[in-house]
C-alpha cells in the first residue's frame, strides 16, 4: 500500500472517530441538559417524599361485625394531591400535571402541546432537546375523563424519561410497581397496570373517542388479550384507561405500550355513535442526537413517539428498591362523570424522527 492511500485512510479514518466522539459529546451534553431541567421542576413543584415500602400500612381486613370498616387512605396518593403546579405553569402553561411510578425513575411533569411533535424534541422547559418531554395526546381532554388517555415519552439510553418501562415485560418487574399515580389539579389519581406488550403504532390501543360499550369492550378485550402476561386486574367499560407509549429498542415497527386503569363511575352510551371509528397511529418518539423541529404542516397527528436512541451507549443496571403490593384504592379524587371525549383524526402522519 502506497504512503499517499494510506494517508489518505488515516485521514478518512481520523474524520470518522472525530464525528461519532463530537455526536457522543453532543447526546451527553443533551442528556445533561435534561437532567438539569428535570431537576429544577421537581424543586419547583416541591415533589414530596414518598414513604418507604416497608412503611406502608396494611389494607383493613373486612369486618363481619357491623362496625363500618376502616377507610384506607392511600400514603402515595395522600403524598402527591396537594402538589402546587403553579410554578411551573408560570414557566410553561402547557403543564399539566406530573406522572410518578413510585421507586422507579419515572416521575416527571407533564405537558399537553396543540400537536404530537413539539414535546419530541422539546423539554417541558420549552427548550430545545432530543430528551424531549412526557406528553399527553393533543386530542385527549386534560381533565383525565376520557375513556382512553395517551401519554408518550422517549425510550433514552441513560435510562430517562419512559425508559424505564421496559422493565415491565417482566411480571417480577410489574409486582414491586404495579401502580402509576397522575396528579393534577384536580387531585391524585391511580391507575393499576393491568396489559403489558408490544404492539403497531397505528393498532387498536391508541383508539380515542370511544363512546359506546361495545367498542370499549372490544378496546379493553384485545388489551388484555395481548398482555405479556395476567395481572389479575380487570377493566371495566366503566372504568378510565391511561395509555403510556414508548419505544421497543427495535425499530420504528412497534410500540411498547402499558395500560393502566382508574376504577370510575360513568357509563357507556350504547345507543350514542362515535363521532369516529379510525385508529390513530402513536407518534415517534426516538431518541434523536439532533434535534429538528418537525414543520407544522408535517405534525403527526396521532403517531406515537419513538423513543429508542440512536446511541447505543450502556445501559445502568435496575437500581430500583423493591416495593410492596401498592395499595388497592383507585382514587383519591373523584373524577367527574361527564368527561369531554375527543375526536380521532383520520389520516396517518409521517414519522418525525
Amino acid at each position: 500500500m502506497s504512503k499517499k492511500v494510506r494517508r489518505i485512510l488515516t485521514i478518512a479514518l481520523a474524520i470518522i472517530f472525530l464525528s461519532s466522539a463530537g455526536v457522543v459529546i453532543y447526546q451527553l451534553f443533551q442528556y445533561r441538559e435534561g437532567d438539569e431541567a428535570y431537576a429544577e421542576a421537581e424543586e419547583l413543584v416541591q415533589l414530596p417524599e414518598l414513604p418507604e415500602p416497608e412503611e406502608l400500612p396494611e389494607l383493613p381486613e373486612p369486618e363481619s361485625s357491623e362496625e363500618p370498616a376502616e377507610v384506607y387512605v392511600d400514603p402515595y396518593a395522600d403524598a402527591l394531591r396537594n402538589m402546587d403546579f403553579s410554578a411551573l405553569q408560570e414557566v410553561n402553561d402547557d403543564v399539566l400535571g406530573w406522572i410518578l411510578i413510585p421507586w422507579t425513575k419515572i416521575s416527571y411533569p407533564v405537558v399537553q402541546g396543540s400537536n404530537n411533535s413539539y414535546y419530541l424534541n422539546h423539554t417541558w422547559r420549552n427548550t430545545s432537546s432530543s430528551v424531549g418531554a412526557i406528553f399527553m395526546d393533543y386530542r385527549c381532554s386534560p381533565d383525565l375523563n376520557d375513556f382512553n388517555t395517551i401519554l408518550y415519552g422517549h425510550r433514552m439510553n441513560n435510562g430517562s424519561m419512559f425508559a424505564g418501562l421496559k422493565y415491565y415485560k417482566k411480571k417480577s418487574y410489574y409486582q414491586e410497581h404495579p401502580v402509576v399515580y397522575l396528579t393534577t389539579d384536580r387531585g391524585s389519581f391511580q391507575y393499576e397496570i393491568f396489559s403489558v406488550y408490544e404492539g403497531s403504532p397505528s393498532g387498536e390501543s391508541y383508539r380515542l373517542g370511544l363512546k359506546n360499550t361495545a367498542s370499549k369492550q372490544a378496546f379493553l378485550d384485545a388489551a388484555v388479550e395481548a398482555s405479556l402476561y395476567d395481572t389479575g386486574v380487570i377493566p371495566t367499560v366503566n372504568d378510565y384507561i391511561l395509555t403510556l407509549s414508548t419505544c421497543t429498542g427495535n425499530g420504528h415497527s412497534k410500540r411498547l405500550i402499558v395500560h393502566a386503569v382508574r376504577r370510575g363511575y360513568a357509563a357507556s352510551d350504547e345507543t350514542e355513535q362515535e363521532t369516529q371509528t379510525t385508529t390513530p397511529a402513536a407518534p415517534e418518539t426516538e431518541e434523536e442526537t439532533t434535534p429538528e423541529t418537525t414543520p407544522e404542516s408535517q405534525t403527526p397527528v396521532s403517531t406515537a413517539p419513538e423513543t429508542e436512541p440512536s446511541i447505543q451507549a450502556p445501559e445502568a443496571e435496575n437500581t430500583v428498591p423493591s416495593s410492596e403490593e401498592e395499595p388497592s384504592q383507585q382514587e383519591t379524587a373523584s373524577p367527574e362523570t361527564n368527561g369531554t371525549e375527543t375526536q380521532m383524526a383520520e389520516e396517518e402522519t409521517e414519522n418525525v424522527s
